[in-house]
């Protein structure tokens, strides 16, 4: 039996192909072969919930805390979706709760996504409530920007710091008032470090701008077209990328207002000597928020607070000037990449983005 080329590998794993994966080891795959996204079979077991899958690759030697490009962990993967039964598994089998230095741990990424069984778990496993990400935030400065009540008390009673700051010197109380989660600020903070923030109020609260859970119809959307793109479809993947984009479009009309009201701090423009078509402009929108201003950006910008921003910026820095020296074709298949690793950190509305630029790309190529 042949061995599989880190696509073919990563769409069977993801679909569970569980006789597959055992001719491929039998065959002589090593048991820690990375896919094209997400990482290694026994990651991509982790992120799906699937237990026997892991235990397949587990039992062939695989390593349990393998990090992968991004530096995540099959833990992190199982703590970032929420299975809180796979989380269990990997742990009693040797899956280190906790890292050294400064690194995203599986508290960061359950707090952040809002796991509360998950997050409790860890806590009772012996998890450092004081972890520190790579830029020195901590699992409170998580639930505090994304606006985890329940999540926050529980690791304020675990222990955790109210006063820690990041690399940037924001604290827990800082991150909940930017995101006017006035609730947690008030019981992270002292009477004296709340007045003060209050004191230092610019502008009526705006509504909170943090993750959310997609549509199912939307999540298909984005499985079916992620196949259809492995497979070689891509005009057919594009399609359904620009169907599940007009649903998210829908979805985040509510905050569309946001952008929109506030005003243009910065404009944005990207081009390249030859290339007009491929110029773009962006403009960056002040946003009212409790305690300070807000930037709200398009893909060009940065947010520095999320478990996946510091190990992403680089390809989103890079993406309002990438080089395409074989034309259009390339940047088709350059945004996609991209998009395709955004999403397999979860962050979808950044890969959506790039998923638009691909499309864009495509008809410009026509």
């Amino acid at each position: 039996m042949s061995l599989p080329d880190a696509t073919a590998f990563a769409v069977a794993i993801e679909k569970g192909a569980l006789s597959v994966a055992r001719e491929w080891l039998d065959a002589g795959l090593p048991p820690d072969f990375e896919g094209s996204r997400i990482g290694t079979g026994l990651m991509i077991g982790a992120w799906e919930g699937n237990i026997p899958m892991m235990e397949l690759f587990l039992g062939r030697g695989a390593d349990i805390n393998k990090a992968n490009a991004l530096g995540e962990q099959a833990l992190l993967h199982a703590a970032w979706k929420g299975h809180v039964t796979a989380v269990r598994w990997l742990s009693e089998r040797g899956a280190r709760l906790n890292r050294e230095g400064k690194q995203w741990a599986a508290l960061h990424y359950a707090t952040f996504a809002g796991h509360e069984e998950v997050v409790r778990y860890l806590l009772e496993r012996g998890a450092d409530v004081n972890a520190l990400s790579v830029n020195g935030s901590t699992p409170l400065m998580m639930a505090a920007r994304e606006g985890k009540e329940t999540i926050a008390s529980r690791l304020l009673a675990s222990g955790a710091k109210r006063d820690v700051a990041n690399d940037w010197g924001d604290t827990a109380v800082t991150w909940a008032m930017r995101n006017n989660n006035v609730k947690i600020a008030r019981e992270i903070a002292t009477s004296t470090q709340f007045e003060a923030a209050v004191a230092a109020r610019t502008a009526a609260p705006a509504p909170a701008i943090r993750s959310q859970a997609l549509p199912d119809r939307i999540e298909m959307l984005l499985a079916q077209a992620r196949k259809l793109e492995d497979a070689g479809m891509r005009s057919d993947a594009l399609r359904l990328y620009r169907t599940a984009l007009a649903g998210i479009r829908r979805v985040e009309s509510k905050t569309s207002a946001v952008a929109s009201s506030g005003a243009a701090t910065r404009i944005t423009i990207t081009a390249r000597r030859a290339q007009p078509e491929n110029q773009t402009v962006r403009l960056n929108y002040a946003t009212p928020a409790i305690g300070g201003q807000a930037e709200r950006t398009g893909i060009a910008g940065v947010s520095n607070v999320s478990p996946v921003d510091d190990k992403i910026a680089p390809a989103l820095k890079s993406a309002s000037g990438i080089s395409t020296p074989g034309g259009p074709p390339d940047l088709v298949d350059d945004w996609l990449r991209r998009a395709r690793e955004l999403e397999a950190v979860g962050r979808r509305e950044d890969a959506l983005s790039a998923y638009r630029e691909a499309s864009n790309a495509l008809r410009r190529a026509r």
